[in-house]
């Protein structure tokens, strides 16, 4: 499956998968077969952060 181009929507893609069904995002990026660089570095450069405590990404 490849992520979400659009920022807002591939936040919402993972926060989902985040709260769902992973308790990590190196979790989460392992079962997509991807870097966390890939999920984070284009939220990050929409405004977003992972908060491990939290285990999303939120505005910030």
């Amino acid at each position: 499956m490849s992520l979400p181009k659009d920022p807002f929507m591939l936040m919402s893609y993972v926060n989902t998968q985040l709260r769902d069904n992973y308790s990590s995002l190196s979790e989460l990026a392992a079962s997509l077969g991807v870097n966390e660089e890939e999920i984070s570095r284009p939220l990050a450069d929409a405004g977003f952060a992972y908060n491990a405590e939290l285990n999303r990404f939120a505005a910030g």
